[in-house]
Order: C-alpha cells, then sequence, then structure tokens
C-alpha cells in the first residue's frame, strides 16, 4: 500500500512539486472516501434493502400478471365445459357478487381508516395469489 520513497526528485520546480503534492493529496482523500464508504454498514444495508424492495416489487407484477393469465385462461377452459343452465345460473351469481362487493367496497370506504385502505390493493393481490397457489397445489397433488 505504501509506496517507498523515490530516490530521485522527479520535481524539478516549486511547482511540479505542488503539483505532486495536490495530486497526492487528492489520490489520498479519494482512498480515504473508498475506505469510508466500505465501512458503512448502515449505508450498505439500506442499498441492499432497495435493491431487494425493487426485486421484489417486480417478482410480485409477474407474478400477478402470470396469475390473471391463468385465471382468466382457467375461466375460459370452464365457460366453455359447462352446459348452458349452469352457465345461466353462473352469471346471475356473478352479478349478485359483483353487487356484494359494491357494497362492500363502499362500506370499506366510509368505514377503514385511511392508512388500512391504501394498504389493500397489495393485501388483495397476496391473498388472491395464495388462494390460486392453493387451488393449483391440491390439483397437482390429484
Amino acid at each position: 500500500m505504501t509506496q517507498p520513497p523515490h530516490d530521485e526528485p522527479t520535481a524539478t520546480s516549486p511547482a511540479e512539486l505542488r503539483e505532486q503534492v495536490e495530486q497526492t493529496r487528492h489520490e489520498l482523500g479519494d482512498t480515504v472516501q473508498a475506505l469510508a464508504d466500505k465501512s458503512d454498514v448502515m449505508a450498505r444495508a439500506q442499498d441492499k434493502a432497495a435493491a431487494l424492495k425493487e426485486q421484489t416489487t417486480a417478482k410480485t407484477a409477474e407474478l400477478s400478471e402470470q396469475t390473471k393469465a391463468k385465471a382468466a385462461q382457467a375461466a375460459q377452459m370452464l365457460q366453455d365445459k359447462l352446459p348452458d343452465p349452469v352457465q345461466d345460473k353462473l352469471a346471475l351469481a356473478a352479478q349478485q357478487v359483483k353487487t356484494q362487493t359494491a357494497q362492500a367496497e363502499q362500506l370499506w370506504q366510509d368505514k377503514a381508516p385511511a392508512s388500512v385502505r391504501d394498504q389493500r390493493r397489495p393485501l388483495l393481490a397476496a391473498g388472491a395469489a395464495l388462494i390460486i397457489a392453493c387451488v393449483l397445489l391440491r390439483r397437482t397433488k390429484r
């Protein structure tokens, strides 16, 4: 790390010597800053946490899209195989679910605290993904 002393001075004038001193100071400052950055565990941990959060967000979005695509595919396959009377009953049930969902949404907006309402979408996405994963796991076990 340390350099041996020079036998012969390379600077021939005081101006060159000053320039070498300034360059050495600059290099030493860079080295000290690099060492300080390496020893700053908290900053490195925060950087790592930010990177992990970004990766998690990207993976969640990817899995959400895959889940939506598989759900749409399953719904289409189910709809193709069901007889018309059953489809009619399902359509009526779906309409009732939509109505009740709208009522529940309104109740949620009226009664839930704002801090809880803001976290609803990630929670719903995680819950839906969990339900779909359970269904898929049960199917693969059969």
